[in-house]
């Protein structure tokens, strides 16, 4: 029997296998990885589950650290304004509309409706991330789609708790309760972020070795999402902290300039690593899920799921058209069509209680719209930016 440690050794192989081939045949290295993991099914029964407790506490951390680690602090500030309405109002909007498009087109109780579209409405950093960073796009745009995909998990987090407290009547929640839930969620998130940034980085100060100062960055990353997902914070927002805070002011005295180089490889090493392990699990138990009995559901879901994006970036884009902070036609259309889901979702549905009504047919239609984001529009976002002169085209060197 294999045991869990040569199963990850397997699928590193994989991955890096996966990796070389995705690159000849310019394959988004997303989409090589979850058919990678459809086909292991067939040919290698595999086990390993893929859990909440597995996406949450192993993977999602360096994922989010990393991605932060490299968000100019400047630059997201400038667009900060610009970001609000996007992962506040409109997530809810976006929610909203999937919510009332379950229920009444695919008649689902209004209390399982909501609880699916709040936790399929947020983007997902792992599958944003990974899609931009391979597409070599870099500027005010993919600070944009992946700054929104970090962000908007404080709005969803505080929203899925209540909807699930609400479908499962587990709690009764006043507008009073609903208040605190919201403050206590983000704020909580971004001061456990900040206390846990900010000591280990003192530490870091006292040293130039750079072994002990990748230590250190992986205790910030690991130590502020579990420790906010503890006391019922956002652990995204808490990671998204540290990691700004480490990428933008912990270079400044506090790591060495020897470390900085060491820890900028080592996260972008275990970014990979963890982006392997989701994609390629993701496609292992896509294999799993019987997909015809919620087929009409989940063609409703993908629908409503692409209204409720557009209705959430259009509008609100359309308030800055006269001022400075305006967003190109073409880059809205990106962040329309860029925004994937992927493994928080997936940790979400597989998270709900068991108590949870229509719990299992959530959790298929939620690996539904995963499939159709990784496949459709993981296949096509490549081609789009290319289109909008967002990278070179094949053949032609980028003017960088």
């Amino acid at each position: 029997m294999e045991t869990v440690i040569e199963k990850i050794e397997f699928l590193l192989l994989l991955a890096a296998v996966v990796a070389i081939v995705a690159r000849k045949l310019h394959l988004p290295y997303s989409v090589g990885l979850v058919l990678a993991g459809i086909m292991l099914t067939f040919v290698h029964p595999f086990d390993l589950p893929i859990t909440k407790e597995l996406i949450f506490t192993v993977l999602l951390p360096p994922l989010i650290f990393e991605a932060a680690l490299f968000i100019p602090w400047k630059e997201l500030k400038k667009d900060m304004p610009v970001l609000l309405p996007f992962v506040t109002i409109g997530l809810l909007l976006s929610a909203g509309l999937t919510a009332l498009g379950m229920h009444w087109l695919a008649g689902w109780p209004m209390a399982a409706a909501g609880v699916f579209g709040v936790l399929i409405a947020a983007t997902d950093p792992v599958s944003v991330i990974a899609t931009f960073k391979e597409a070599g796009v870099h500027g005010r745009l993919r600070l944009l789609v992946e700054a929104e995909s970090l962000l908007n998990d404080g709005t969803a987090a505080v929203a899925f708790v209540i909807a699930v407290a609400l479908a499962t009547g587990t709690t009764a929640m006043g507008a009073g309760d609903i208040a605190f839930t919201v403050v206590k969620t983000v704020f909580g998130g971004i001061i456990v972020g900040a206390a846990i940034a900010g000591s280990v980085l003192f530490v870091a100060g006292k040293t130039d070795d750079h072994l002990v100062e990748i230590s250190l960055t992986t205790i910030i990353a690991y130590s502020s999402f579990l420790l906010a997902e503890h006391f019922h914070f956002s652990g995204v927002l808490s990671c998204l902290t540290a990691g700004l805070i480490t990428g933008n002011f912990g270079y400044l005295g506090s790591i060495s300039d020897k470390g900085r180089e060491a820890v900028t490889n080592f996260w972008e090493y275990a970014a990979f690593v963890a982006n392997s392990l989701i994609f390629i699990l993701i496609g292992v138990h896509e294999t799993q899920q019987n997909f015809g009995p919620v087929l009409g559901a989940a063609v409703v879901a993908i629908v409503c799921v692409t209204l409720g994006r557009a209705v959430s970036i259009y509008p609100f884009a359309a308030l800055f058209n006269k001022t400075k902070l305006k967003v190109d036609m073409r880059h809205q259309h990106i962040l329309f069509w860029g925004g994937l889901r992927g493994a928080l979702a997936l940790g979400l549905s597989l998270g709900l209680p068991e108590t949870m009504p229509m719990r299992g047919e959530i959790v298929t239609v939620t690996f539904t719209v995963v499939a159709f984001s990784v496949f459709v529009q993981g296949m096509t976002m490549t081609p789009l930016l290319r289109h909008f002169g967002e990278i070179p085209k094949r053949g032609k060197k980028a003017n960088h």
